[in-house]
């Protein structure tokens, strides 16, 4: 066995699945302790509900997490986000305009102040609004040559943050400061926002059985040999998936 890179998403990926969720957990750190795996959670919640979930589920300790769609890296438990990774994201960022322009369009109902971060500016958008609203916000956007990109997720939440910020730049940010081959690497998902995972390369992808429409549909419309749909739901897919790869016995 070797060791190899792990990065899941959390909220109806890893988490969601009680009885899988601890066999997953005892099998990672088991193999984290005999081949030096490397643990990453992937989420777009802030560090405060990052903390929340962790306690609520007994999730192990990762050696790193992505926190905030991507835009903000935690190594080893710290608790100030990694300076190497917000120096790539602040150029042409501008938090301030970016929420201002933003607020002016009615459809937007801004999400909680934990969850309006340094690179990451977040509201609540209605499904049925979003496929006119959204072009708008990004023309907007784009005459301050800002350099963003917005991620709609979940039928409700609408991210905008930095355009070299995502969960998948991020994984490849800790992939090469590992020195993880991309056929080492795994990734793991279920909703919009992880698209990032599974688009960036050759890393091997988990799509969990119980996946939203907006990631089967991309899956489909962009098939690729290394991606995985599992039949289990959450933790149990990821398992299934890990064995699919190899990267289990």
């Amino acid at each position: 066995m070797k060791p190899f890179l792990f990065v899941t998403d959390l909220d109806h990926t890893l988490v969601g699945n009680d009885q899988a969720l601890v066999e997953l957990s005892k099998i990672l750190s088991q193999h984290r302790q005999d081949y030096g795996t490397k643990i990453v959670y992937a989420t777009g919640r802030s560090p405060v509900l990052y903390r929340e979930l962790q306690v609520e589920q007994n999730l192990i300790e990762p050696d790193a997490l992505v926190c905030s769609v991507g835009t903000e890296i935690y190594l080893n438990g710290s608790d100030h986000p990694d300076t190497g990774w917000s120096d790539i994201l602040a150029p042409g960022w501008n938090r301030e305009l970016v929420f201002s322009a933003a607020k002016s369009f009615s459809e937007l109902t801004p999400q909680p102040d934990s969850e309006q971060r340094p690179f990451k500016v977040s509201f609540f958008v209605k499904q049925e609004l979003a496929d006119k609203i959204l072009p708008e916000i990004e023309t907007k956007l784009q005459k301050y040559a800002l350099n963003i990109k917005l991620i709609y997720s979940s039928g409700i939440d609408l991210d905008i943050v930095p355009l070299s910020s995502d969960k998948g730049q991020a994984m490849q940010f800790l992939r090469q400061k590992w020195k993880f081959a991309a056929e080492q690497t795994v990734v793991c998902g279920d909703s919009g926002n992880d698209i990032a995972l599974f688009a960036v390369g050759n890393e091997r992808g988990i799509i969990v059985g119980n996946a939203r429409a907006e990631l089967l549909q991309w899956h489909t419309e962009y098939p690729n040999d290394y991606r995985y749909l599992a039949q289990g739901f959450c933790a149990g897919g990821i398992l299934e998936g890990l064995h699919y790869f190899g990267f289990l016995e």
